[in-house]
Protein backbone atom coordinates (compact mmCIF):
# COMPACT_ATOMS: atom_id res chain seq x y z
CA UNK A 1 0.00 0.00 0.00
CA UNK A 2 3.24 2.11 0.18
CA UNK A 3 4.32 3.75 -2.47
CA UNK A 4 8.03 5.14 -3.77
CA UNK A 5 9.00 6.36 -6.81
CA UNK A 6 12.17 7.89 -8.20
CA UNK A 7 13.33 9.52 -11.58
CA UNK A 8 16.80 10.31 -12.42
CA UNK A 9 17.58 13.59 -14.54
CA UNK A 10 20.87 15.27 -16.05
CA UNK A 11 22.30 16.38 -13.44
CA UNK A 12 20.11 14.98 -10.52
CA UNK A 13 17.47 12.51 -8.65
CA UNK A 14 13.96 12.98 -7.75
CA UNK A 15 12.51 10.71 -5.19
CA UNK A 16 9.22 11.25 -3.91
CA UNK A 17 7.31 8.67 -0.93
CA UNK A 18 4.06 8.89 0.53
CA UNK A 19 3.63 9.83 4.18
CA UNK A 20 1.33 6.92 5.49
CA UNK A 21 2.42 4.81 7.90
CA UNK A 22 -0.29 1.97 8.25
CA UNK A 23 -0.93 -1.74 9.75
CA UNK A 24 -3.32 -3.34 7.79
CA UNK A 25 -6.25 -1.66 7.11
CA UNK A 26 -5.85 1.18 9.73
CA UNK A 27 -4.32 4.55 8.88
CA UNK A 28 -2.03 5.43 11.86
CA UNK A 29 0.09 8.34 11.11
CA UNK A 30 0.01 10.48 7.75
CA UNK A 31 3.00 12.86 7.91
CA UNK A 32 5.60 9.77 8.06
CA UNK A 33 8.92 10.09 6.34
CA UNK A 34 10.07 7.11 4.67
CA UNK A 35 13.28 8.34 3.54
CA UNK A 36 16.64 8.01 5.65
CA UNK A 37 19.25 10.66 5.15
CA UNK A 38 22.47 8.07 4.84
CA UNK A 39 24.95 11.15 4.01
CA UNK A 40 24.97 14.89 2.73
CA UNK A 41 24.05 13.44 -0.88
CA UNK A 42 22.90 10.35 -0.75
CA UNK A 43 18.60 9.00 0.76
CA UNK A 44 17.69 6.11 1.43
CA UNK A 45 14.03 5.49 0.95
CA UNK A 46 12.48 2.06 2.29
CA UNK A 47 8.77 0.91 2.71
CA UNK A 48 8.00 -2.88 3.90
CA UNK A 49 7.28 -3.98 7.67
CA UNK A 50 6.99 -1.42 9.76
CA UNK A 51 9.50 -2.71 12.33
CA UNK A 52 11.91 -3.67 9.47
CA UNK A 53 12.38 -0.65 7.58
CA UNK A 54 12.78 1.87 10.68
CA UNK A 55 15.79 -0.81 11.99
CA UNK A 56 17.59 -1.69 8.63
CA UNK A 57 17.65 1.47 7.30
CA UNK A 58 18.91 2.80 10.59
CA UNK A 59 21.63 0.29 10.62
CA UNK A 60 22.27 1.43 7.28
CA UNK A 61 22.53 5.12 7.97
CA UNK A 62 24.61 4.47 11.33
CA UNK A 63 27.03 1.94 9.58
CA UNK A 64 27.81 4.23 6.57
CA UNK A 65 28.29 7.46 9.04
CA UNK A 66 30.95 5.09 10.77
CA UNK A 67 32.72 4.60 7.60
CA UNK A 68 33.22 8.83 7.09
CA UNK A 69 34.33 8.58 10.30
CA UNK A 70 36.94 5.93 10.25
CA UNK A 71 38.04 6.73 6.66
CA UNK A 72 37.78 11.14 6.51
CA UNK A 73 35.31 10.42 3.45
CA UNK A 74 31.97 9.46 2.65
CA UNK A 75 30.94 6.38 0.19
CA UNK A 76 29.90 6.86 -3.15
CA UNK A 77 26.11 6.18 -3.98
CA UNK A 78 27.31 3.06 -5.49
CA UNK A 79 29.66 1.58 -2.84
CA UNK A 80 26.18 2.73 -0.45
CA UNK A 81 24.39 0.63 -2.54
CA UNK A 82 26.35 -2.18 -2.73
CA UNK A 83 27.05 -1.96 0.89
CA UNK A 84 23.17 -1.83 1.64
CA UNK A 85 22.59 -5.09 -1.02
CA UNK A 86 25.28 -6.97 0.80
CA UNK A 87 23.39 -6.52 4.20
CA UNK A 88 20.22 -7.53 2.63
CA UNK A 89 21.32 -10.31 1.79
CA UNK A 90 23.09 -11.54 4.21
CA UNK A 91 19.92 -11.20 6.66
CA UNK A 92 17.69 -13.05 3.97
CA UNK A 93 20.09 -16.03 4.61
CA UNK A 94 19.62 -16.02 8.35
CA UNK A 95 17.22 -16.46 10.60
CA UNK A 96 15.88 -12.83 10.73
CA UNK A 97 15.22 -11.58 7.76
CA UNK A 98 14.48 -7.76 6.72
CA UNK A 99 10.93 -7.54 4.87
CA UNK A 100 11.65 -3.62 3.33
CA UNK A 101 12.39 -3.13 -0.68
CA UNK A 102 14.38 0.39 -0.97
CA UNK A 103 15.59 3.12 -3.64
CA UNK A 104 18.58 4.24 -2.97
CA UNK A 105 19.37 8.05 -4.71
CA UNK A 106 22.40 10.02 -4.76
CA UNK A 107 25.02 12.12 -6.21
CA UNK A 108 28.32 11.46 -7.16
CA UNK A 109 30.88 14.77 -7.67
CA UNK A 110 32.75 12.04 -10.26
CA UNK A 111 30.23 9.37 -11.83
CA UNK A 112 27.02 12.15 -12.04
CA UNK A 113 23.52 11.51 -9.86
CA UNK A 114 22.40 7.46 -9.36
CA UNK A 115 19.44 5.52 -8.45
CA UNK A 116 19.50 2.22 -7.34
CA UNK A 117 16.60 -0.29 -6.97
CA UNK A 118 16.43 -2.96 -4.65
CA UNK A 119 14.14 -5.33 -3.62
CA UNK A 120 13.71 -7.62 -0.47
CA UNK A 121 15.64 -10.56 -1.73
CA UNK A 122 18.95 -8.60 -2.63
CA UNK A 123 18.18 -7.63 -5.88
CA UNK A 124 20.33 -4.38 -7.23
CA UNK A 125 19.78 -2.44 -10.43
CA UNK A 126 20.53 0.92 -11.48
CA UNK A 127 18.03 2.36 -12.99
CA UNK A 128 16.99 5.48 -14.47
CA UNK A 129 13.29 5.57 -13.03
CA UNK A 130 12.23 3.29 -10.27
CA UNK A 131 9.13 2.67 -8.12
CA UNK A 132 7.90 0.60 -5.25
CA UNK A 133 4.73 -0.71 -3.91
CA UNK A 134 0.90 -1.04 -5.20
CA UNK A 135 1.29 2.19 -7.38
CA UNK A 136 3.96 0.82 -9.36
CA UNK A 137 1.42 -1.16 -11.15
CA UNK A 138 -0.22 2.15 -12.17
CA UNK A 139 2.66 4.56 -12.54
CA UNK A 140 5.65 2.41 -14.52
CA UNK A 141 3.51 2.38 -17.76
CA UNK A 142 4.20 6.55 -17.62
CA UNK A 143 7.78 6.32 -16.63
CA UNK A 144 7.97 3.97 -19.61
CA UNK A 145 6.33 5.76 -21.86
CA UNK A 146 7.36 9.57 -20.55
CA UNK A 147 11.09 9.15 -19.66
CA UNK A 148 13.88 10.29 -21.44
CA UNK A 149 17.39 10.38 -20.46
CA UNK A 150 18.68 13.91 -20.08
CA UNK A 151 15.68 15.16 -17.88
CA UNK A 152 15.44 18.60 -16.70
CA UNK A 153 14.25 19.02 -13.15
CA UNK A 154 11.11 20.73 -14.25
CA UNK A 155 10.41 18.14 -16.60
CA UNK A 156 11.24 15.45 -14.03
CA UNK A 157 8.54 17.22 -11.45
CA UNK A 158 6.21 17.63 -14.70
CA UNK A 159 6.57 13.38 -15.00
CA UNK A 160 6.22 13.14 -11.23
CA UNK A 161 2.97 15.34 -10.97
CA UNK A 162 1.81 12.56 -13.98
CA UNK A 163 2.08 9.61 -12.02
CA UNK A 164 0.52 11.21 -8.72
CA UNK A 165 -2.42 12.23 -10.44
CA UNK A 166 -2.22 8.73 -12.05
CA UNK A 167 -2.64 7.55 -8.48
CA UNK A 168 -5.09 9.25 -7.25
CA UNK A 169 -7.54 8.82 -9.93
CA UNK A 170 -7.03 5.13 -9.85
CA UNK A 171 -5.93 3.36 -6.97
CA UNK A 172 -8.40 2.22 -4.67
CA UNK A 173 -6.91 3.79 -1.60
CA UNK A 174 -5.76 7.31 -0.40
CA UNK A 175 -2.21 8.32 -0.22
CA UNK A 176 -3.19 12.12 0.59
CA UNK A 177 0.39 13.46 0.78
CA UNK A 178 3.85 12.83 -0.29
CA UNK A 179 7.33 14.20 0.47
CA UNK A 180 9.67 14.97 -2.30
CA UNK A 181 13.53 15.69 -2.77
CA UNK A 182 15.73 16.48 -5.05
CA UNK A 183 19.54 15.43 -4.74
CA UNK A 184 22.14 17.11 -6.93
CA UNK A 185 25.23 18.18 -6.30
CA UNK A 186 24.82 21.12 -3.85
CA UNK A 187 23.18 17.95 -1.69
CA UNK A 188 19.74 16.60 -0.65
CA UNK A 189 16.69 19.59 -1.17
CA UNK A 190 13.05 19.62 0.22
CA UNK A 191 10.71 20.61 -2.30
CA UNK A 192 7.41 21.64 -1.26
CA UNK A 193 5.19 20.85 -4.08
CA UNK A 194 1.39 21.61 -2.83
CA UNK A 195 0.16 20.33 -6.35
CA UNK A 196 1.18 16.52 -5.22
CA UNK A 197 -1.23 16.60 -2.48
CA UNK A 198 -4.45 14.50 -2.51
CA UNK A 199 -7.26 17.20 -3.59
Amino acid sequence: MEYLIGIRGQDFVLVASDNVAASSIIQMKHDYDKMFKLSEKILLLCVGEAGDTVQFAEYIQKNVQLYKMRNGYELSPEAAANFTRKNLADYLRSRTPYHVNLLLAGYDDTEGPALYYMDYLGALVKAPFAAHGYGAFLTLSILDRYYKPGLTSDEAVDLLKRCIEELNKRFILNLPSFTVRLIDKNGIQDMKMPLLDAK
